[in-house]
């Protein structure tokens, strides 16, 4: 029996063994004829593919005919097709020796929708997208644009706004990819509270800075929404606010804002650390330029021994003593502050160490920017050239030039290294403005009486410099055409040449009872005699009729009627220090006006007017100015005509018509106009709390003055030298219609018999 089971073994053994042989035999046999064997790739099919050809797929893969099929193989293949973007799905299976390669495509976007945004434009949030019509959806990119408009809003202010992606499926693959938006309100701020502030109160800190908290009256602000870069910049004011006030050890340690649980508002909490009180100590200035001792620049030096510490003075030091130092042709000199502090004697010692230095020269001038204004009428207005000296005196002074020609919104003037150390090379760039106006103005008085203006200027005319104008007035009493035209480089020197046309007829029945017609030419020349000395002069022509006289008008009125031709020169003389001849906020000007009549005409008199202002900046924002005028008359050999004779009010004195004080007919309540008059005048120009970019500021303003010696004399003409005096108050607003004027202005001294004019306002339109 043993052996008999012995026997079976053996015969199995044997079999096996000439099975596993011929298997051995097969598969040498298949090998050697090329066919493939189980686990290796001896064929590839791609199944599903509608848009992408077969090469493109099979290139991703890393499984290609002939390899040997392996899980680890498998799965780089998987990754590199979703890595490619294009497929939702992919599948690989081994059927026999053939891989089977199953995707599902990406749709493709068709177009690409937003549905309620109304606050955000649909381009700017296009342009934020990484998704485009024509390219390929994927969830990722999908997700990735979901938070870039959630970004967009956020940075507007609006936090609580949710975005939702939704697809709409069309035929052949293709998608609308719909960003379905609701923006919600602006997220406001509720509260902004500080922690570690002894030295100064939360009310005192927060008009510091710029974020501010939620109120009904900031409507028109966007300050009190909440922004994460502006408390960031929050952060700096605080900071530069306590080193001005002596507290040089201050730091913000944490800037904190929470979302209420509502999402509608914002509490923001900074922690401060004040430290203590300095005062400044010994005060040097060491100079390491050749021929430049510290001793000459000392003046400059706002920092005095024993004041508090204030680092924004520290600041305007070095900043006077550089221009200093260019005026003498030091571009590029570096002032800097070494600071010493004693923490035990709560001192700083402060040592301007002015660096070396070359002299430069003007090497090249460069103009960007000006798309329509030639760079002649650019470049004419600096007062260097290549080759010169650089001084940056006479850079101020063209800078200034170049905004007083009122061109540009913008003109900064940098300075840069040139080709060698002892060069510059300066760059002017601006931003060109509209030039082009379109200007109404109205008035209101308490009479009732309506006026308007309208006119049409081109300030840069072909980007030449050139101003044309010509404009109308039209109204129940006035009708009037005028148009002037100026060329400010005559025969390419500086030379500015320019002719007036007026053709006016006012109706003057409420003032005087009577029309008068004028019509006068006046070429006109001016030029500079130095860098702020100017001069005028002029020729003109000048036609007037009065007539249409009312039957109940004062009888020095109805003696007026007739035609009278006055022939004059005159000329006047400026001298201008101001910073800005548009903005004005320091500096002065003085201005000498003369005109003699009797080269031919009817008319004979000498004028005198003379008037000046200064301006004082208060703060930043906060402008003061003192402005005051004298003007005389003199008959030569008749007396001085209604046309010629001075009536102020109106926007000369505001607060009275215009004509509204001064000599009067008080049994007609004519205005009968004299030949002396004077006005001083305080204004001051400040914010209002509103933004900046609104262009909204307020004012206050007070005049005095009067107008005196009319010719005319009689028992009902009331003519003295009393002051009148009014104080007011306004608004102005730089809208996008133009600068529009509002002012209120209320008579404290006058006569009886003086007209009032409560309400002023002037608009205008720019294009």
């Amino acid at each position: 029996m043993v052996q008999y089971e012995a026997l079976r073994r053996l015969r199995r053994g044997i079999l096996a063994a000439a099975l596993a042989v011929v298997v051995l035999i097969c598969h040498a046999q298949a090998f050697a004829q090329g066919q493939p064997v189980a686990g290796t790739v001896r064929d590839i099919v791609v199944e599903g593919n509608q848009r992408i050809e077969l090469s493109t797929i099979q290139n991703y893969l890393t499984l290609q005919p002939g390899s040997a099929y392996s899980s680890a193989e498998a799965d780089k293949s998987l990754k590199a097709l979703f890595a490619t973007g294009l497929f939702a799905d992919v599948n690989l299976r081994m059927q026999g020796s053939t891989l089977i390669v199953r995707v599902t495509e990406n749709p493709v976007i068709n177009r690409i929708l937003f549905e309620g945004n109304r606050r955000m434009q649909v381009d700017q949030l296009r342009s934020e997208l990484q998704l485009k019509a024509r390219q390929v959806y994927t969830r990722a990119k999908v997700q990735a644009d979901t938070q870039r408009i959630q970004q967009i809003y956020r940075r507007s202010g609006r936090f609580a706004a949710t975005i939702e992606p939704k697809v709409i499926q069309l035929p052949q693959n293709r998608v609308d990819l719909v960003f379905e938006i609701v923006e919600g309100p602006l997220t406001g701020v509720s509260r902004i509270r500080f922690i570690g502030n002894n030295r100064f109160s939360d009310s005192e800190l927060r008009e510091q800075i710029q974020t501010k908290e939620t109120a009904w009256w900031r409507f028109l602000s966007s300050d009190d929404s909440y922004d994460p870069d502006r408390v960031t910049f929050d952060r700096e004011k605080l900071r530069k606010f306590y080193l001005s006030k002596g507290y040089a050890d201050f730091a913000v340690t944490n800037a904190v804002a929470e979302l209420l649980p509502n999402r509608e508002k914002f509490l923001i909490t900074f922690t401060v650390e004040e430290g203590e009180r300095y005062r400044f100590g010994k005060m040097d200035v060491v100079s390491e330029l050749k021929g430049v001792d510290g001793a000459q620049v000392r003046e400059f030096v706002r920092t005095k021994t024993g004041e508090v510490y204030n680092a924004d003075l520290v600041e305007k030091t070095i900043q006077d003593i550089t221009t200093e130092l260019g005026r003498f042709g030091y571009a590029f000199v570096d002032v800097r502050p070494d600071v010493n502090k004693d923490r035990e004697k709560r001192i700083i010692d402060v040592t301007y160490r002015i660096g070396e230095s070359p002299r430069v020269f003007v090497e090249r001038i460069d103009i960007v920017g000006n798309v329509r204004t030639l760079d002649k009428v650019v470049r004419r207005e600096f007062r260097l050239v290549e080759g010169d000296a650089f001084n940056s005196a006479k850079l101020r002074r063209t800078r200034t030039r170049l905004r007083g020609l009122n061109f540009f919104e913008k003109v900064e003037i940098s300075e840069n290294r040139g080709s060698a150390p002892d060069k510059v090379v300066l760059t002017a760039e601006v931003s060109e403005k509209s030039t082009g106006e379109l200007s109404f103005g109205v008035g209101y008085s308490t009479t009732e009486s309506v006026l308007g203006d309208i006119s049409i200027r081109e300030r840069n005319l072909l980007g030449r410099g050139q101003d044309i104008k010509l404009g109308f007035s039209l109204s129940t009493r006035r009708q009037q055409i005028d148009s002037s035209f100026t060329e400010p480089y005559f025969l390419d020197r500086e030379l500015a040449a320019g002719v007036d046309i007026l053709r006016r007829r006012t109706d003057y029945a409420e003032r005087s009872s009577l029309d008068q017609t004028t019509t006068a030419l006046t070429p006109r020349l001016a030029y500079p005699i130095t860098e702020n000395l100017s001069q005028l002069v002029y020729y003109r022509i000048r036609q007037d009729e009065i007539d249409n006289i009312e039957t109940s008008a004062s009888r020095f009125i109805r003696a007026q009627e007739g035609s009278y031709v006055t022939s004059a020169i005159g000329h006047a003389l400026t001298y201008d220090r101001r910073d800005d001849k548009i903005e004005p906020t320091t500096g002065y000007y003085v201005r000498l006006s003369q005109e003699f009549a009797g080269i031919g005409g009817t008319e004979h008199y000498v004028k005198n007017v003379v008037n000046a202002a200064k301006y004082f900046p208060l703060t930043d924002e906060t402008v003061l100015s003192f402005a005051t005028e004298f003007g005389m008359i003199n008959g030569l050999s008749d007396d001085v005509r209604l046309p010629n004779r001075f009536f102020i009010g109106g926007d000369s004195f505001r607060g009275f018509e215009t004509g509204g004080l001064g000599p009067r007919d008080i049994t007609t309540n004519d205005s009968l106009g004299g030949t002396k008059y004077y006005t001083g005048e305080a204004d001051m120009t400040f914010p209002i709390g509103l933004p900046n970019e609104f262009g909204i500021k307020g004012r206050l303003f007070a005049i005095a003055g009067t107008v005196w010696d009319t010719p005319d004399s009689g028992p009902e003409v009331v003519d003295d030298k009393s002051i009148r005096v009014s104080l007011g108050t306004g608004v102005q607003w730089k809208s996008p219609l133009g600068l529009i004027r509002v002012d209120f202005g209320f008579p404290i001294v006058k006569e009886d018999y003086d007209e009032e004019e409560v309400i002023r306002i002037n608009f205008g339109s720019r294009f």
